[in-house]
């Protein structure tokens, strides 16, 4: 269930954990058409006959694919009250710590780390951990910048 947030009130959330995303599959129709987004065709993304005696045991995600799935993700885990629109500000600082296998089912969890007062709204710090089913470690560790305006 997500939390539901009013812009005003961010600020009192700093080092709050906001809860889990849905579950979310990832499949290899979604890693090939993010490969050709990208361009970024390797063999161990978009070749599954191959990938299996790959590294990994199969093919995986791209890196980055996971990290744009975090809007997605976040969708069910924060909602913000009292907005005009929110941005997407960036990232200031991103690992990718485990691969994604295709066809594993991961989740996020956020924490609000920092919340600052910008003209006309507020800037929001998540930190957030993206994991899988059957990972020891989680697949990537990102602290996200949104703006959300009133």
């Amino acid at each position: 269930m997500a939390t539901t947030v009013h812009i005003n009130d961010f600020a009192s959330l700093v080092g709050t954990h906001l809860g889990y995303s849905d579950p979310y599959t990832v499949t290899q129709e979604q890693v090939n058409l993010f490969a050709d987004a990208t361009g970024d065709h390797q063999w161990i993304h978009v070749d599954p006959e191959r990938a299996k005696s790959g590294p990994f045991g199969g093919p995986i995600a791209h890196g980055y694919l996971t990290l744009s799935l975090v809007p997605t993700l976040l969708g069910s885990v924060l909602h913000v009250d009292g907005t005009s629109m929110g941005v997407n500000y960036g990232t200031n600082k991103v690992r990718f710590s485990a691969p994604v296998h295709v066809g594993s089912t991961i989740r996020a969890g956020a924490t609000v780390a920092e919340v600052t007062e910008v003209a006309g709204g507020v800037q929001v710090c998540l930190d957030v951990v993206v994991d899988s089913e059957g990972a020891a470690k989680p697949n990537c560790v990102a602290q996200v910048v949104y703006r959300y305006y009133a």
